[in-house]
């Protein structure tokens, strides 16, 4: 039975990764089982400088999900480099890089810098503020897509990794705009913007008045894009929203996601993303699946 997939020259044991975000560096997971069992781990987004995130509160339970405005608090490229890298390196799992920026400049800076790293890939995310553009997110501007992936793939050693946004009209507008700046590795879908009211209170539930909103609420639309994405683009696409189970990453899989991310569930199951690598072997082995790939976009 082979679980083996690829993803732009990298091989990954099993398609089940973890949600940039959701996992840390792996660090508080590790206590809980091998990281070796998953295909990748995505780290949280990274900058050149630290970032204080938001101001607090930033995360609110919803229907069928969570809401976050954490603001991509990271400590910054260089303690990144010291501290998690090294420690991800003991573990048989590839290492995906998550980079944020707020110019094309912040996102080069950081790309240059892992070019020297032992990591596997980079994966880029345009959902955040472009500050130049007067805070309008790289992802929800198809030119501005295709920009900022050259600009990356000029100066990247690994493989790109370009994560949409499903916060625009046009999933497939996006999608084909990363390919054309030469993306070799699209991920969807990244948080929808949401809000919540405490009524109680009667103010927001985070103090940001918006926040991205995750979780199962999600899927359907997840799948949706995936799917009609898997069908405007050539380049493999990893895809995640509310996957929970390995039912769920079958779904995406189906859809024409050749890897997953498990997320939110991660809260508050920390076992997720390994139990949804061990469920789609169970799945296989029900099916008399011999080969992952075979499935991979098999629902037309």
């Amino acid at each position: 039975m082979n679980t083996k997939v690829n993803l732009a020259g990298v091989e990954l044991k099993n398609p089940v990764m973890t949600a940039s975000g959701t996992f840390g560096s792996g660090a508080e997971y590790s206590e809980f089982y091998d990281l070796g069992e998953l295909g990748a781990v995505v780290t949280k987004g990274v900058a050149n400088v630290p970032w204080p995130g938001n101001p607090t509160p930033r995360i609110a339970e919803t229907y069928g999900g969570m809401i976050n405005a954490i603001g991509l608090q990271n400590p910054g490229i260089d303690v990144f480099c010291e501290r998690d890298i090294p420690f991800l390196k003991k573990y048989d799992t590839k290492i995906i890089v998550n980079v944020c920026g707020k110019t094309t400049e912040d996102y080069c800076a950081v790309v240059e810098r892992l070019a020297e790293e032992d990591v596997d890939m980079l994966e880029i995310n345009i959902s955040c503020p472009n500050v130049k553009e007067g805070g309008i997110a790289f992802g929800q501007d198809p030119k501005a897509v295709e920009a900022i992936t050259k600009e990356v793939k000029k100066r990247a050693k690994q493989p790109v990794i370009m994560k949409l946004s499903p916060n625009v009209t046009d999933i497939t507008e996006m999608a084909r705009a990363a390919e054309a700046g030469g993306a070799d590795v699209l991920s969807l879908i990244n948080t929808l913007t949401g809000m919540k009211i405490d009524i109680h209170r009667r103010t927001f539930a985070v103090a940001n008045k918006t926040g991205g909103m995750s979780g199962p609420a999600v899927k359907p639309v997840a799948v949706r894009m995936v799917y009609q994405v898997a069908n405007a683009v050539k380049v493999p696409i990893i895809g995640m929203g509310g996957i929970a189970t390995a039912d769920d990453a079958m779904e995406f899989i189906l859809a024409g996601a050749t890897a997953v991310s498990v997320g939110t569930a991660n809260f508050y199951n920390p076992y997720a993303a390994r139990d949804v690598a061990r469920g789609i072997e169970d799945y296989m082995r029900k099916y008399q699946v011999e080969d992952i790939n075979t499935l991979i976009g098999a629902v037309r």
